[in-house]
């Protein structure tokens, strides 16, 4: 089997990715070649080109390395892309991303986590709690946290933090010795079919625990009496019924205190500085896994205080007197009403906006209506066209589809270049009220974020 040591050059197709990034991260950090492809710059990009790794953008042979040890692709990328099929013919080891997790994580204590979502701000709160008190570890995160600016960062310690992607059912090739499922709602359903081959894979990622592990699940998760681990512990948000959960739950300016209630001591005074009483939930779990490793309660309590969210996670991007603007990741109608129901919570007196990016045709038409029963909390919806990803257009499949099923009058659908100027028309220029901006979506909504930032600008005051 293949080893990182006999590994001395790896080539990735799709480098831009933020899975594939933290590889690549990974594997230079090592002190081996990496250079890879993707189809267009990004500041992720740009970022990895400025830790020393080769990048081009164009599919061309010649711009390739002809024999690395490795090549890692991703399942973005088309079966017919050029690199890849090179590579295919040639005597090379050609892996996804999923494969190659797994032979890191086969000689390390693995802290796996998993779930439809809430996965990556979870991943970020645990790895940045071992990080911040010292304990230690190597994470690959889904996401950038807003602490170290970075979604990798290694370690002495051989304790590996990572995100369990489901998608591709890639999370069946880890061995966790600790493992979290925080949620099995269904999507991915071009993959899986049906909900319950969904909640199939989830039970399989339990099965992966290695003997003794210990399982955190959320509380009430559908067939969780089949899910299998040597020690199993529940957490909600405030269930009582559940093993974790919190008591005591004050909000103020965006912020959180709280206690935490665990199997065996109760944390007191918990300070979280991120929006979402669903990351109250998510901080659960990096608390309980901090204190099953033997991290001192203070010590935990001092760095969920410290830590500052992940990028695009319930993102405060603007927070003024008269605007509040939130960027967002969400692209699942669970994680879309967690959303919206959280920042309205924190800041209920404000006329709240939110622009959404439907992204893939595939989710859209699976839970059209329950993009629009979610979209249905916001005052006004200003709805993007979908974000097609991976996928060919679908027809009859459009944003539409959402609109169609919420509130007459509420909702809006428009193009991205009448975006800034209806922002202004419409929020901007109604400064008699207070306002709550949110922008969603998993597309490529995130680049409109800092001209929406800059006219936020232009019109304060």
């Amino acid at each position: 089997m293949l080893s990182v040591k006999d590994i001395q050059s790896v080539y990735f197709i799709g480098i831009g990715g933020i899975g594939m990034s933290a590889l690549a991260r990974y594997f230079n950090a090592l002190g081996k070649i990496v250079s890879g492809y993707d189809k267009t710059p990004t500041p992720l990009t740009e970022q990895l080109e400025a830790e020393g790794i080769a990048i081009h953008f164009e599919e061309n042979l010649e711009l390739i390395p002809k024999q690395p040890d490795l090549v890692v692709y991703t399942p973005a990328v088309p079966k017919q892309h050029a690199e890849l099929l090179y590579y295919q013919q040639q005597e090379v080891p050609v892996l996804k991303r999923s494969e190659v997790l797994g032979i890191i994580s086969n000689s390390s204590f693995n802290i796996c986590i998993g779930g439809t979502h809430g996965k990556t701000t979870t991943t970020t709160m645990t790895a940045h709690v071992l990080r911040h008190t010292g304990y230690g570890c190597n994470a690959f995160l889904g996401g950038i946290s807003v602490n170290y600016q970075t979604n990798f960062w290694s370690d002495p310690r051989n304790v590996a933090v990572i995100e369990a992607d489901e998608y591709d059912r890639s999370f069946l090739r880890l061995h966790p010795d600790i493992a979290v499922i925080s949620s099995m709602d269904p999507d991915h359903l071009d993959i899986y079919g049906t909900e319950k081959n969904l909640q199939d894979a989830f039970i399989e990622f339990s099965q992966k625990l290695k003997p003794q592990g210990l399982l955190f699940s959320k509380y009430g998760l559908p067939r969780s009496s089949e899910l299998k681990a040597g020690n199993h512990f529940t957490y909600s948000l405030d269930n009582t019924n559940a093993d974790i959960y919190a008591k005591d739950i004050h909000m103020k300016d965006g912020s959180y205190t709280f206690s935490v209630k665990l199997p065996d001591i109760e944390l007191n005074d918990v300070a979280l500085h991120m929006g979402g009483l669903h990351n109250v939930e998510n901080a659960l779990v990096a608390i309980a896994i901090a204190q099953q490793l033997g991290i001192s309660p203070e010590n935990i309590k001092e760095a969920i205080a410290a830590f500052k969210g992940v990028k695009r996670r319930f993102e405060y991007v603007v927070k003024s007197s008269r605007m509040v603007f939130v960027d967002d990741y969400a692209h699942h109608p669970e994680e879309l009403n967690a959303l919206i129901k959280g920042a309205k919570a924190l800041f209920p007196d404000r006329v709240c906006t939110v622009i959404f990016q439907p992204h893939l045709y595939s989710r859209t038409h699976d839970l059209s209506s329950g993009f629009a029963k979610a979209l249905n909390q916001a005052d006004k919806v200003m709805l993007l066209p979908i974000y097609p990803a991976r996928e060919l257009p679908m027809e009859g499949v459009e944003s539409a589809l959402i609109a169609n099923q919420m509130q007459a009058g509420k909702v809006q659908l428009i193009e991205k270049a009448a975006l800034l100027n209806q922002i202004k028309e419409t929020v901007l220029n109604n400064k008699e009220q207070l306002h709550l901006l949110i922008t969603a979506g998993a597309g490529d909504i995130d680049a409109l974020v800092l001209p929406i930032a800059k006219l936020i600008e232009q019109h304060a005051g």
